[in-house]
């Protein structure tokens, strides 16, 4: 019985993957606004009947890529100590950079997401703001910066990367830097580098 049941969980592991593989495909080729379930089921050979057990509906199969996908659900909040920090978020916020900006689909999806508001939305929101949280928390137990400081520098710079990133399609120049070049964006990452050494004294100071 347990190696049927190990059998069935082989199934649906592939199954899934075969579905989110065709999400990629799909939203890559034509955007998300014309995805259905009749052409998800069509494309992956995947019976509607097994999208609507595993996900919900399309919009739960593409909640879930972008929840296997994301920068901050899948970030091992792992700060070390408090000379370590500014190498540590400068290298984050530059993992934020590089991870959203090789993907295509989650770029696309993550504009999807602003237009969205279902449940399966505002978990992966809730999941997000969970982790922001706890790294906020850690870097002020390490610097005794005060909390609101902190949330706002996190917040501007998680925010303006992503806003940037979506609209790198469609904007090629803003405020003078090439965001649809790897030139502007290592503008863009030399420039958090330095706002980071220059708030957090380079590690050492004290304020």
């Amino acid at each position: 019985m347990k190696e049927k049941n190990s059998f069935g969980e082989r199934d649906r592991e592939v199954t899934e993957r075969r579905l989110l593989d065709t999400i990629e495909k799909m939203v890559i080729e034509n955007g998300f606004e014309k995805i259905g379930v009749n052409a998800v089921a069509a494309q992956s050979g995947v019976s509607k009947i097994l999208i609507y057990r595993y996900f919900g509906s399309v919009d739960g199969l593409m909640a879930a890529y972008i929840r296997q996908h994301d920068f901050w659900i899948n970030f091992p909040v792992e700060v070390l100590d408090r000379e370590q920090l500014p190498g540590f978020l400068k290298k984050m916020f530059r993992g934020q950079i590089e991870q959203l900006r090789s993907n295509p689909t989650l770029k696309r999806l993550y504009r999807w997401e602003l237009s969205s508001g279902n449940d399966m939305i505002v978990k992966l929101r809730e999941q997000r703001e969970k982790i922001g949280v706890n790294l906020i928390e850690k870097v002020c137990e390490l610097t005794d910066y005060p909390r609101k400081e902190i949330e706002v520098m996190a917040s501007m710079l998680t925010a303006s990367i992503t806003y940037l990133v979506m609209l790198e399609e469609f904007c090629p120049v803003f405020n003078g830097i090439a965001i649809n070049q790897d030139s502007g964006w290592e503008q863009i990452g030399q420039g958090i580098d330095a706002l980071v050494d220059k708030y957090f004294k380079n590690g050492g100071d004290e304020r």
